[in-house]
């Protein structure tokens, strides 16, 4: 009668040590490629701007306690230049991620990276020792904007955006009202402004990462 081969302890503890370092190759490669920054080097990588076209009449519907409004469709092809999520607040419960954008000059990253970019509390923040392209260029070809996925599928499409991707989605820009008590959060309806009000709000039902 055969009997079934039987490890060494040395063998056993080899064996040990070789899952240990499978494992850690597997979580390092995880690591690597879908966290931290993704780069595709110099060059304008979405030359157009953000594309809308105004809704009339708007057309509302409801969201949880809110009444939200689509003023008009909106569609954008851009470079991530940073991303935050939020967990906390009103704003949380409509939209848990804001994506900061760039287009024409502000999709290059030989641009980009002479810049200093941040976000928190809602806002996009910049700042340069010197200016790689005039000041006005920065701020009309670049903006904050707050995401409200449509769907399971584009809230986690948006999850895995890392800095640095193209992405490019669709959907309409949009005012939302609590019912609750009237509290009220609106989007901006032109790339040209800067501040407080200048955030996009939409209400995005189709969300792709665009590979190179």
């Amino acid at each position: 009668m055969d009997h079934p081969a039987q490890l060494t302890p040395a063998q056993g503890f080899s064996m040990y040590k070789l899952i240990l370092v499978l494992l850690a190759v597997v979580i390092g490669w995880k690591l690597l490629n879908y966290s931290g920054e993704v780069s595709y080097g110099p060059g304008i990588m979405a030359p157009d701007e953000p594309q809308q076209e105004a809704l009339d009449p708007p057309v509302s519907f409801k969201l949880d306690q809110f009444t939200v409004t689509k003023v008009a469709d909106f569609r954008i092809k851009a470079k991530v230049l940073s991303k935050e999520g939020y967990y906390l607040g009103r704003e949380a419960d409509l939209s848990p991620m804001d994506l900061a954008l760039g287009w024409g000059k502000m999709s290059d990253e030989s641009i980009i990276e002479q810049i200093q970019i941040s976000q928190s509390g809602r806002f996009y923040r910049w700042r340069v020792d010197s200016f790689p392209i005039p000041r006005r260029e920065i701020e009309t070809q670049s903006a904050n904007m707050h995401l409200i996925p449509a769907n399971d599928y584009v809230a986690n499409a948006i999850d895995d955006v890392r800095k640095g991707d193209i992405v490019e989605f669709s959907g309409s820009l949009v005012n939302a009202v609590s019912d609750e008590d009237g509290w009220r959060w609106t989007t901006s309806l032109t790339r040209n402004d800067t501040g407080n009000g200048a955030c996009e709000l939409i209400w995005v039902e189709s969300f792709r990462i665009v590979t190179y």
